[in-house]
């Protein structure tokens, strides 16, 4: 088992504290408090509530730029490329709930210039997305919409998955395939083409 550090253990109190409280309601006073410390401790481990927030945001998009261009320019049909996408997804927020927490409710709060890099970083990563389900479509693995839509309905039923993990702690264990089927399943009932039947598509 890996032990956890010091850093990473008051990254994650930062976090769930962020989390219950808000980003804007937790004070820096609040975060040493939370870790029993004097406050001048707390910048021993961060420069400041901005710059934590801008870290977690972005090592998230680091995390899923440094694989969707594989998956785009991979052999695979749309729908797996599709379902690799979901996979990350899933098995990243798995990991970190609190983090995409963070990501979904406060990335408002970055500074500039850091939140116009955002929106762009943002942007391209759903185009990206975008392109692999009009691609689905074209070839007759999708059904016929408009991609954006389809994209965004993809994209909120990701979103909410670090409730269903928060919520769930300390009651079952989640088992990670268990949810990423069931997420597929959700997905791909709502844009998966069901074939041709008479010329007529179902």
């Amino acid at each position: 088992m890996k032990l956890i550090t010091k850093k990473e253990k008051f990254h994650a109190d930062v976090l769930k504290l962020i989390y219950e409280k808000g980003f804007k309601a937790t004070t820096i006073r609040d975060i040493a408090k939370n870790g029993n410390f004097e406050v001048a401790n707390v910048y021993n481990y961060i420069d400041s509530k901005e710059a934590f927030l801008e870290g977690c945001i972005f090592n998230i998009f680091n995390e899923f730029n440094g694989y969707i261009d594989d998956i785009l320019e991979s052999s695979f049909s749309p729908k797996e490329k599709l379902k690799y996408v979901v996979s990350k997804h899933v098995q990243f927020t798995m990991k970190e709930p609190y983090q995409v927490a963070l990501f979904v409710y406060d990335w408002r709060n970055l500074n500039e210039p850091k939140l116009s890099e955002f929106k762009q970083l943002r942007k391209a990563y759903i185009l990206k997305v975008e392109t692999i389900i009009s691609q689905g479509m074209k070839e007759g693995q999708f059904r016929t919409m408009d991609s954006e839509i389809a994209t965004f309905l993809v994209f909120s039923s990701l979103r909410w998955i670090f409730n269903i993990i928060i919520h769930k702690k300390g009651e079952k264990k989640i088992n990670v395939i268990e949810l990423e089927k069931q997420i597929n399943d959700f997905i791909f009932g709502g844009i998966e083409s069901k074939g041709i039947n008479n010329g007529i598509e179902l």
